[in-house]
């Protein structure tokens, strides 16, 4: 599964999808949007879990502004809805996304990074929201995705100002979940996914879709939703294999 702008190569259930706009910092355009909303949309059925990668030393550098359209504010807007559709697919289509990091991760690209679920970056990356100083205002999801992990105040100060975060301050703010050498994120990714893959896959499932969905809600309806979720995977037929090889000290043979 390979697409000049879109490359996927897929081993022992792990699809690595690399971004391949050589020359352009793999900047978002909507070939690459596209690219990349056909294969969350529809993933092959032997995928268990995702690297989302970039090449030739940059993850995504956002929009590409030489191939920016004038749209009216409601061609924006929707232009924007479709790329919040792109992130909740990649964020709740049910695998498991890590994202191996480096170069840059700026405005759309960090948009996309913080829709998926573990992310890793080496010493070159560079986290910045510059629309603030283009005119304009994040439009693919950095509100919400960016802002939670940040908070309004910080992340109202990166945007007023520009600021670039370094991959040692991403660390400490959260924007990366691991700090890995230079052009070791990759194969740590890849490492991270497969141990991610040999879970349960209805546990997977569970956690992508409930945990952030929680943090939306109050306490009581956090607390009767992680009751729904424990009773759903609890009574899987992959947890009795779970409790069985515990017991039995092996690795457990999960279905799915």
């Amino acid at each position: 599964m390979t697409s000049d702008i879109l490359l996927v190569e897929i081993t022992d259930g792990i699809a690595t999808v690399t971004m391949n706009r050589p020359g352009k910092r793999n900047a978002m355009c909507d070939e690459l949007l596209d690219a990349i909303d056909a294969f969350f949309s529809n993933p092959p059925e032997e995928v268990k879990a995702v690297v989302l990668t970039g090449t030739e030393g940059h993850f995504c550098s956002g929009l590409d502004l030489s191939e920016h359209q004038a749209r009216d504010a409601e061609g924006t807007m929707r232009h924007s809805r479709s790329w919040h559709a792109v992130m909740d697919k990649i964020q709740y289509g049910g695998l498991p996304v890590v994202s191996a990091m480096f170069g840059a991760v700026i405005g759309g690209g960090l948009e996309l990074a913080t829709s998926t679920h573990v992310r890793i970056a080496e010493p070159s990356t560079i986290f910045q929201l510059p629309e603030g100083r283009r005119g304009i205002y994040v439009g693919g999801g950095a509100s919400v995705r960016v802002g939670r992990i940040l908070g309004a105040d910080r992340m109202t100060e990166m945007m007023l100002t520009g600021r670039k975060y370094n991959a040692d301050e991403g660390f400490m703010l959260g924007l990366t979940h691991y700090a890995a050498g230079e052009g070791e994120a990759l194969a740590m990714a890849q490492d991270l996914a497969g141990k991610i893959a040999r879970n349960a896959p209805l546990s997977n499932y569970v956690m992508i879709h409930a945990l952030s969905r929680i943090e939306d809600m109050d306490k009581a309806g956090g607390l009767f939703t992680e009751s729904l979720c424990a009773a759903l995977t609890q009574t899987s037929p992959d947890a009795l294999e779970g409790l069985a090889a515990f017991l039995e000290k092996r690795t457990p043979k999960f279905g799915g």
